[in-house]
């Protein structure tokens, strides 16, 4: 754990010296909306925490680098945990955090909108299920202690300082240790759980 937060302490430091050697960056601040995909939870019924920040630099007239350190947290909840007649009653709610770090590019549409993709590399902070009864410990049903994942977004300029961004994202690997016991990740007939996350945010460009 003081190993992750080390890093992150490092590269929050290397963001901050680029600023002045021709990148941009700035700050992000942010709610998410989560589900798991393969635990039998539909919706994007989790909202979440997104901060972090970012810095960028221009690759050509119409591109643009960009790389992010965010704190984001993910998981499903069940709306309907306390209704004895569903059939999903019993299914537990999953709450997660990460140190997430985005590598994306951008691509100018206009003056005011850029769309973005990319890949993101995220350490688990904290991760545990809870049903009914209270938190389940964590190593009962433990996760994965990386996340890998694929996104695309859009990002409006809606002033100089400020951007409005939106992205969907989905992780290309099981999250639950216990997914690689039964099955082999690279079959094409994968099941398991995977984090999939809608994020809104502002970007304020320093």
């Amino acid at each position: 754990m003081f190993n992750k937060f080390s890093v992150l302490i490092g590269l929050l430091l290397l963001g901050s010296s680029v600023q002045s050697q021709s990148f941009g960056g700035g700050t992000i601040f942010g709610i998410s909306t989560s589900q798991v995909g393969g635990d039998d939870i539909s919706g994007f019924n989790k909202a979440g925490l997104l901060l972090g920040v970012f810095a960028n630099r221009k690759l050509s007239d119409l591109t643009a680098f960009q790389m992010e350190i965010t704190y984001i947290q993910k998981g499903s909840n069940n709306p309907k945990m306390n209704e004895i007649d569903h059939p999903n009653y019993l299914k537990a709610d999953i709450s997660m955090s990460y140190i997430e770090i985005p590598f994306l590019i951008q691509y100018k549409q206009s003056d005011k909108i850029n769309i973005e993709g990319g890949i993101l590399l995220a350490w688990l902070i904290n991760g545990y299920y809870n049903d009914f009864s209270g938190e389940i410990p964590s190593e009962n049903l433990p996760f994965t202690e990386y996340d890998i994942g694929l996104f695309v977004g859009i990002d409006y300029k809606y002033s100089k300082k400020i951007s409005l961004n939106s992205r969907i994202s989905n992780s290309i690997i099981p999250i639950g240790s216990e997914d690689y016991n039964t099955v082999n990740v690279f079959n094409s007939t994968l099941k398991g759980k995977y984090n999939s996350v809608i994020s809104f945010a502002l970007h304020y460009n320093i």
